[in-house]
């Protein structure tokens, strides 16, 4: 909050925005716009790095340890650096947080390159981490510093507003994958009959020519970055001002946290949202196939009308927040989302189809929400508060697992989780089978670490 304006103390509100406090305080107006732009980003990064996990497969021969750690890598990245992240904040400030993490994102995207002409598995599963270390630094920077862009009446909201620009980002990510990434990941050259040699340069010369996302990627970031470095940001100052040398100790806001059962629930809730919404997009396009015995083609199209369904709900729950209780949309849309699976699994149709997409419109609400309400009247713990639900995306890591037979999705990511059009990506990578290679296929236990199912999109963590 800026240090004209203060956040009030005092007991956290949890009633519909009827106020006429302002939405963004005046001088972060500004700087909420930039920040906004970061909640893009870091979806289109998300979602364009899916057709190089693909061209990545092709050329390495995977065990399926080395398979499963593209998953680790990413969903890895964001568990290990969201405490770290948390340290910058308290130390150093949103705004610095911010800096790291589209700066360590912008070198994540730049490392594809070298990886792209070296073509070693290490060095891809470097650049891939580092990516997705920077995105978490951001998200874990990015969602706090909004709800402290405002009164506390309102920062739920707020970070509605913030996160519906995630889903756009992904969806460009998928437009631009499809556009510019798939058509050059498939040859139409007999590679059966190439030498070992031939075949080498064909699939070194398909990396290099993918780069160009990437590229543009790192340069979007880094604009970013000299935007916020050059926008003078107001002092924000907790909502609950430190009363004792004690506070803001990390001992001390250990006990807060766990001792805040809205927190403590909010992980917790977190945790399943983030699985839920893998395991919903990641699925989706299997149970297409099976209810109405469609094609792959179709799922996917199935999939990209959940994810537009995702993305203008968002922005439809920030107008109904103005006017209806944040936690009572949260427990009646995640009542409806219940109902809704319990009829799908029932009824294997097309009204089944319909209920599937309409979870969709349920869970566009989620991730900000639970944000939001978790994190509120925690003051000086609210940054270390933010990493812990960062943390809890790896929920969309676990739950998968739960049945070993399911294919595994991964991630956006992000936040997003919260944006599912990597999962809508990752079916368009496989729905071309690719010509034979002279070198070994991974197993089908790597193809399904490496790949989401076919069609539309992919999960985001956001």
């Amino acid at each position: 909050m800026s240090g004209t304006e203060p956040a009030v103390g005092g007991q956290a509100t949890d009633q519909a925005d009827h106020t006429k406090e302002p939405f963004v305080y005046r001088g972060m107006i500004v700087l909420f716009v930039v920040v906004i732009a970061c909640f893009t980003a870091w979806g289109i990064a998300a979602d364009v790095t899916a057709p190089m996990v693909a061209a990545f497969k092709r050329i390495f021969t995977m065990s399926t340890f080395q398979a499963s750690l593209v998953q680790f890598a990413y969903f890895g990245a964001y568990f290990l650096l969201a405490l770290p992240a948390a340290a910058i904040n308290q130390r150093f400030g949103y705004k610095v947080g911010l800096l790291t993490g589209l700066g360590l994102a912008a070198v994540g995207a730049l490392l594809f390159y070298p990886a792209s002409r070296i073509m070693e598995y290490a060095v891809f599963l470097v650049a891939l981490f580092t990516l997705a270390a920077g995105l978490s630094i951001l998200e874990t920077s990015a969602n706090p510093f909004v709800i402290s862009m405002g009164p506390e009446s309102n920062a739920t909201r707020r970070l509605n507003l913030a996160q519906a620009f995630n889903p756009v980002g992904t969806n460009i990510g998928v437009f631009l994958a499809a556009t510019l990434v798939l058509p050059k990941l498939h040859s139409p050259v007999d590679r059966a009959s190439l030498s070992a040699a031939q075949l080498h340069t064909i699939e070194a010369g398909e990396l290099r020519a993918v780069m160009v996302p990437y590229i543009g990627l790192a340069a979007l970031l880094l604009l970013i970055w000299v935007v916020i470095a050059l926008t003078k940001a107001p002092q924000i100052r907790e909502e609950f001002p430190s009363t004792s040398e004690s506070t803001g100790q990390r001992g001390e806001i250990a006990r807060r946290l766990l001792g805040n059962p809205r927190y403590r629930f909010g992980v917790i809730a977190q945790f399943f949202n983030v699985a839920a919404q893998v395991c919903t997009w990641t699925f989706t396009i299997h149970y297409v196939q099976q209810a109405l015995g469609g094609s792959l083609q179709l799922g996917g199209y199935v999939l990209q009308i959940s994810l537009i369904v995702f993305l203008l709900s968002r922005f439809l729950m920030t107008w109904l927040m103005g006017r209806i209780r944040a936690t009572l949309l949260l427990a009646v849309l995640g009542g409806l989302a219940v109902l809704l699976c319990i009829y799908a699994m029932f009824n294997p149709n097309l009204t089944g189809v319909i209920a599937v997409v309409s979870v969709s419109f349920c869970l566009s609400l989620m991730f900000p929400t639970i944000y939001g309400v978790a994190l509120r009247g925690l003051g000086p713990a609210t940054k270390f508060g933010a990493a812990g639900l960062v943390m809890a995306i790896v929920g969309g890591a676990v739950m998968p697992l739960v049945r070993p037979s399911w294919p595994i999705a991964v991630p956006r990511i992000t936040a997003q989780i919260g944006s599912p059009s990597r999962c809508a990506a990752d079916s368009r990578f496989s729905t071309t089978t690719p010509a034979p290679s002279l070198r070994t296929k991974p197993s089908a236990r790597a193809s399904k670490v490496l790949h989401r199912p076919s069609a539309a999109s992919m999960p985001s963590l956001a």
